[in-house]
C-alpha cells in the first residue's frame, strides 16, 4: 500500500497545482477584462500571454492530473487481482 499512498500524495500535490493554477487565471481574465474595459491594451496584451501561457500549463497539469488517475485506478485494481 505504501505505492498507493505515494500516488495518492502525488495526485494530491497535483491537485493543489490545479485548483491554484485555476484562481490565478480566474483572477488574471478579471483582471483582463477590467483593462480591456479602461482600454489599457499595451497592458492588455502582456496579461493576455500570461492567460495563454497559464492556460496551457492547466492543460498540462490536467493531463498529468488524469495520468495519475489511470496509474492509481490501474494500481489498485492489481492490488485486488494479487490479493485474490
Amino acid at each position: 500500500m505504501r505505492e498507493f499512498d505515494r500516488l495518492i500524495s502525488e495526485q494530491l500535490k497535483t491537485m493543489d497545482k490545479l485548483l491554484f493554477l485555476q484562481t490565478e487565471l480566474e483572477r488574471c481574465q478579471a483582471i483582463e477584462k477590467e483593462l480591456h474595459d479602461l482600454e489599457r491594451k499595451s497592458q492588455l496584451g502582456t496579461l493576455q500571454d500570461e492567460i495563454k501561457q497559464m492556460k496551457q500549463e492547466l492543460n498540462d497539469i490536467q493531463n498529468q492530473f488524469e495520468k495519475q488517475t489511470e496509474e492509481v485506478i490501474e494500481y489498485y485494481q492489481n492490488e485486488l487481482t494479487t490479493a485474490k
